[in-house]
């Protein structure tokens, strides 16, 4: 599970928050262009299943009484479940449409409010995609880049003989595009894999719309706050603020885990995913000491997401503090993380409990 909260983008030319969500709602209904009704997905909130985007929209930008300039009126949550956690359900939009409403209700727990906030204080409105294409930015992207632009310019090429411009052997030059595509690291069906193009397996996502001002637009609930508990003097008596992301995380693959009875493997957790970006050697440590079958799970996962490799790595320094002589370190990253599993399991518990490891 994968959550990610941002706030409403600033618009073009401008340091403020002024625009609608017009534009980010009519985003979100790009995947129902051409569909039957049927077909289509809705926006919804905690009652209804349909919600008209002309109330998405009039509701959200007409919820923002107060608010100065420079303050985002509303929020973008993204709720993305592993391909696992989608199976496990069947990719049932009507379970997804359940867990979204559940969930919501932790998201206004996760506030630090002098009253207590509930599901009913938040003004959010939802929507299910299936679809996901790759983007400029994606690593695989960006590996298959230089490819395709010698296939770009091999092609400009290749008309400009085919028109009769330039002089060349035209064979020569798609054996040379057909070399450049077969080289390219990522394809998809066979074709080289670019910004725009659909993302294999199952993709289905929740956009979920938070308006910055509660239901009854007289408080502010900014899931942005840089404090998790603070309080603060406001016309001289004490007011409590923050948001706590940590909480909202952790009790969202909870919410999710009771509801559909699902088994959650240590390394697909967010405590997982946070220890090992704040203390990789611990996370290696209690990764080590995990069954086989959840050990080979996360060697797959940490093929995906690569072990860290600045300096020598993570890896490399855990060898040098704990003292362990491995004359051969292997390169290869999923034959590293065995290593580390299997040659550093002992010596690893005893370095972490007793603070040596310092990375």
């Amino acid at each position: 599970m994968h959550i990610s909260i941002t706030p409403q983008k600033i618009g073009r030319g401008n340091e403020t928050y002024n625009s609608s969500v017009t534009d980010y709602v009519n985003y979100l209904e790009k995947e129902n262009e051409g569909k039957h009704p049927e077909l289509q997905e809705y926006f919804f909130d905690q009652i209804n299943d349909e919600v008209s985007i002309e109330k998405v929209i009039s509701e959200i930008d007409g919820n923002t009484k107060k608010l100065k300039k420079r303050d985002p009126k509303f929020y973008s949550i993204v709720v993305s479940p592993s391909a696992k956690e989608l199976k496990h359900i069947n990719n049932d939009p009507a379970f997804l449409r359940y867990y979204t409403r559940e969930l919501m209700k932790d998201y206004a727990a996760s506030f630090y409010r002098d009253r207590k906030i509930t599901v009913d204080d938040i003004k959010y409105y939802a929507k299910i995609e299936h679809e996901r294409t790759y983007r400029g930015f994606d690593k695989k992207v960006k590996a298959n880049e230089p490819y395709r632009k010698r296939i770009a310019k091999l092609q400009n090429q290749l008309a400009k003989i085919q028109h009769g411009e330039l002089k060349g052997n035209t064979k020569k030059i798609q054996r040379k595009i057909n070399e450049q595509i077969t080289q390219a690291p990522y394809k998809i069906n066979g074709k080289i894999l670019t910004e725009g193009m659909k993302k294999d397996g199952m993709q289905t996502h929740i956009h979920i719309i938070v308006s910055r001002k509660d239901v009854t637009n007289t408080y502010s609930l900014s899931p942005n706050s840089q404090h998790r508990k603070n309080t603060t003097i406001l016309n001289g008596k004490e007011q409590k603020q923050g948001f706590d992301r940590s909480t909202f995380f952790e009790a969202s693959e909870k919410r999710f885990d009771k509801i559909f009875k699902y088994q959650r493997e240590f390394i697909q957790s967010y405590k997982a995913k946070n220890l090992y970006k704040q203390n990789p050697v611990k996370f290696f440590a209690i990764v080590a000491g995990l069954p086989i079958n959840e050990r080979m799970a996360t060697i797959k996962t940490l093929q995906k997401i690569g072990l860290p490799t600045n300096k020598k790595g993570v890896a490399f320094k855990l060898f040098e503090k704990t003292g362990l002589n491995v004359p051969s370190i292997p390169t290869n990253k999923v034959e590293l993380a065995i290593k580390v599993f299997n040659k550093l399991k002992k010596g690893l518990d005893k370095a972490v409990q007793s603070g040596s490891i310092g990375v």
